[in-house]
């Protein structure tokens, strides 16, 4: 990958240091209070002060089913970045990329030339971000291929360019996982050939004991441990269960069976101090998970990749109630043939699936109480079904209905055929990079003794997830362009 040039910014709110840049920022938000009938909007600026460590760690990844599509596919892509190789197809060579990475391939308004016009820059060159292609990859899987035969299995990417990776990605097989049939479709268990057997207080303590040796044998400084495995049926939520650290500590002791495999996964990754993502919809960050983060804090963030489908949702809904046109009625269609399409043809597994899909619009619906009463929401319908032939290629089918001008109807109609895991692989990325970037800043108000870190729960992942993980009693934002500009405002500050 070509070299990087940082931006510089010339001002005296911005020091650069040997080790860190120092910045000065002014965050202004608008109070709102209600008298009677009468709203005040009263605007607060706080000063603060923010610190950036420039210098990057060396940085090991370690992914719960990275022998599946989105984990073999994204190790083969840093791969071929870092080989920089180039491949032949019936449309011409195709070099090795990162095309889908807002970190990697988008760029930024950094303001005006002499000519006023409006200059753009790369993302990456705001701030140090890890590079990609320095990153070392781990992980396990209930499935004992080496990566070479999981990236064949997949079928995602070019026969020349897996020819081109098979004599590296031989060398990469998963470390045993946790397999549990009551958490997933029943269609896995041909696959789960590579477990780690014992109670879940064993199997916790295995995982724990993986990450040391991955970190211990390749000398790294900072480990990320993200969940890319099957969606999970949704656990139970119970008083003494899961409820507090506490119980939950206590519950994977007892071998309760309610406590699942990537809550084990992540209470292990939060106990050795490594960041924890979950990609898939499940309700892994049960109370009790969320609270073990907040003692130890250790960053965590979730839920659900989002990719293809809901991510136009959440700008196309956006953009009709900006506009004053109200949804009515949204059916969206999916059909795909790849592993995660046989894991969600089950129902219970598909639920999971179905409650991060329709959640994504609720905000965008509460901003405008012209167009909806409270509690008024849109016919939403989501389905999900397994259609073996078209493999990764996932075809989504959408319709919006929406009421307009004295009683009229407009409907948009939209077709979306896409490569599942070559979507899913470039937002996995942003996730580590993203999430090892926030690790690294600390910030104060202006005129206080000591600097801290974000809250453990990393809702600047938000833009990435279909169901954004908030801290407890904050909202959730699923505007894609909010998102977006707020991480623009927070590289930019």
């Amino acid at each position: 990958m070509p070299g990087t040039q940082f931006i510089q910014v010339k001002s005296p709110n911005v020091i650069y240091g040997s080790t860190a840049i120092e910045s000065t920022y002014d965050y202004t938000e608008c109070n709102v209070q209600y008298e009677n009938d009468r709203i005040t909007a009263v605007p607060e600026t706080t000063t603060y002060n923010i610190r950036t460590q420039t210098l990057i760690p060396k940085l090991g990844v370690m992914l719960v089913g990275w022998g599946g599509n989105n984990g073999s596919t994204l190790t083969a892509a840093v791969l071929a970045n870092k080989l920089g190789l180039s491949w032949p197809t019936k449309e011409g060579t195709v070099s090795a990329n990162f095309y889908g990475s807002i970190i990697q391939s988008s760029t930024i308004l950094l303001g005006t030339d002499e000519s006023h016009k409006e200059v753009f820059v790369p993302l990456r060159s705001m701030v140090p971000f890890v590079n990609p292609e320095d990153i070392v990859f781990d992980g396990w899987d209930i499935s004992h291929l080496n990566l070479r035969e999981a990236m064949r299995r997949a079928q995602v990417l070019d026969y020349h360019l897996q020819e081109q990776l098979a004599d590296e990605m031989v060398k990469l097989r998963p470390r045993p996982s946790i397999y549990d049939s009551t958490f997933i479709a029943a269609n896995q268990a041909e696959r789960a050939n590579n477990i780690i057997a014992g109670t879940r207080e064993q199997q916790m303590d295995q995982i724990r004991k993986d990450i040391r040796d991955f970190k211990k044998k390749n000398s790294l400084e900072k480990v990320i441990v993200l969940w890319t495995a099957n969606t999970e049926r949704f656990s139970e939520v119970r008083y003494g269960l899961n409820d507090t650290a506490e119980n939950l500590l206590s519950s994977i002791k007892k071998n309760e069976s309610e406590v699942s495999p990537s809550t084990i996964f992540a209470v292990a990754s939060i106990l050795e101090g490594c960041a924890y993502i979950n990609g898939s919809p499940q309700n892994t960050f049960v109370p009790g998970c969320i609270e073990l983060a907040e003692k130890h804090n250790v960053p965590i963030g979730g839920d659900d990749f989002k990719s293809g489908q809901t991510k136009l949702k959440s700008v196309l809904v956006d953009f009709l109630i900006q506009a004053g046109i109200k949804p009515v009625s949204i059916v969206s269609y999916n059909h795909l043939g790849n592993n995660d399409g046989l894991n969600l043809s089950a129902p219970s597994q598909f639920k999971s699936k179905e409650i991060s899909k329709t959640a994504v619009i609720d905000d965008m619906l509460d901003s405008n109480n012209i167009l909806y009463r409270k509690d008024e929401r849109p016919d939403h319908c989501v389905v999900i079904k397994y259609v073996p032939y078209v493999g990764d290629s996932k075809r989504a089918m959408d319709e919006y209905t929406s009421e307009i001008m004295m009683g009229g109807k407009q409907t948009f109609v939209i077709h979306n055929t896409c490569e599942d895991s070559l979507l899913a692989a470039p937002i996995i990325l942003d996730l580590i990079l993203l999430c090892e970037f926030l690790q690294r800043i600390s910030f104060k108000e202006q005129g206080s003794n000591s600097y801290v870190g974000f809250h453990p729960v990393y809702s600047y992942l938000s833009y990435l997830l279909k169901a954004p993980l908030t801290r407890p009693g904050f909202p959730a934002v699923n505007s894609l362009f909010r998102q977006r500009y707020g991480i623009e405002n927070l590289i930019s500050a």
